[in-house]
């Protein structure tokens, strides 16, 4: 984990000193210590889990770099505003363990952008290419940019996101990141801004397949609540990153956790709160018991067995017909040749007469149809 130290007057909101890189470590997602690192002074001594200040040190945001041709010395890479008059201006930097940090160069790598709120990068495994999201002003609203490299070095002209249909919202932090399940597939948790009440803010979900158009949600994905900390200016902000953790629950196996902040000017210091999701379950087609149906466009498909994930209620059930491009059900696989499927799995094997096997449709365009009743189905794939 890595986040900003530093401190505020409580009723001034003075900044009492500058902001400062921390790390913290955990084994389960859960439960974090604080390294005693010594590398950092702080009021007198090294005794503290600080690894950097000064220029980058107000919006620092590492990754671990996958791509298969970067070197050693380069693993984990970063992208952070200077300080001062450099703070209109985008360095990279790099480091070997996460820990020890160094600018890759002395100029900087991107200048078309505000850059004050957090930026950040990372490898496309799908496309070969390294992608940067940053903020910036468009007609007056803070919105998102994206600029992408081949070397971390050299980026192309920064060009705005689109959101088809979604209105018009000052968004802060983007948090967009590949789905490790899915890495085809950008899921982003933008921090909505919103000025006129007082500048609360809380952040929303979107997802995008080119990672420049993005269909966005406009709900919430965490309501403050009645939780007074989470009613003040950049308190919800959502955390980039997410991590498969254990269930609290026997036998339930493993959820993905994210991370939340509140209290950030309120209080003698922030605080971060975990929160769940299920796996894949960050939107479902639902329906309700008196039924509801759904037929995909036409796909193409590569692999022999159709997996889905979903939950019903213990009336409920799902059932899958495979049609062909024009709609007609493929005999062998309608509607009544399906098993109807209840219960609440991650990854289920979709059978129709006890049979998975789909190897015979595989490279032919089909639709899938699917008959829910108290059902929510979060993602399919093919395996």
């Amino acid at each position: 984990m890595y986040y900003r130290g530093w401190n505020h007057d409580n009723k001034t909101q003075k900044q009492l000193h500058k902001a400062m890189v921390c790390y913290a470590e955990s084994s389960d997602g859960m439960h974090w210590k604080r390294p005693n690192l010594g590398l950092v002074e702080f009021e007198g001594s090294k005794d503290n889990n600080i690894i950097l200040k000064g220029p980058g040190s107000h919006n620092f945001t590492p990754f671990k770099d996958s791509n298969p041709n970067c070197t050693a010395n380069k693993r984990y890479k970063a992208v952070a505003r200077g300080e001062d008059e450099g703070h209109k201006q985008l360095f990279a930097f790099q480091s070997a363990d996460g820990i020890h940090w160094q600018f890759m160069q002395s100029e900087p790598v991107i200048t078309e952008g505000a850059f004050d709120s957090q930026n950040l990068a990372f490898w496309d495994s799908v496309r070969k290419e390294y992608r940067c999201y940053f903020r910036d002003f468009h007609d007056g609203v803070r919105d998102i940019k994206t600029a992408t490299s081949k070397d971390f070095i050299n980026w192309t002209k920064p060009v705005w996101l689109e959101y088809p249909g979604a209105p018009k919202e000052h968004l802060y932090t983007n948090q967009i990141q590949p789905y490790y399940r899915a890495p085809h597939i950008f899921i982003g948790m933008p921090t909505r801004y919103i000025p006129q009440r007082g500048s609360l803010t809380e952040g929303i979900l979107m997802t995008s397949r080119d990672g420049r158009i993005f269909h966005r949600w406009s709900e919430a994905i965490v309501r403050p609540g009645r939780n007074r900390d989470k009613w003040h200016n950049r308190s919800n902000y959502i955390w980039l990153g997410m991590v498969e953790t254990e269930s609290s629950l026997p036998g339930a196996g493993r959820e993905l956790s994210i991370y939340s902040n509140e209290r950030y000017y309120d209080g003698l210091g922030a605080k971060t709160r975990r929160y769940t999701y299920r796996i894949d379950g960050f939107v479902s087609v639902r329906a309700p018991l008196s039924g509801g149906e759904f037929v995909t466009k036409p796909l193409i498909f590569a692999g022999g067995e159709l997996v889905i994930n979903f939950s019903t209620s213990a009336a409920g059930s799902i059932r899958v017909e495979i049609q062909d491009a024009k709609g007609n059900p493929i005999k062998g696989f309608g509607i009544t040749d399906s098993a109807e499927i209840y219960g609440d799995e991650i990854e289920y094997c979709v059978t129709w007469h006890d049979k998975s096997d789909l190897s015979s449709l595989t490279g032919k365009a089909v639709r899938l149809r699917f008959v829910l009743r108290d059902a929510d189905l979060y993602s399919l794939r093919f395996r």
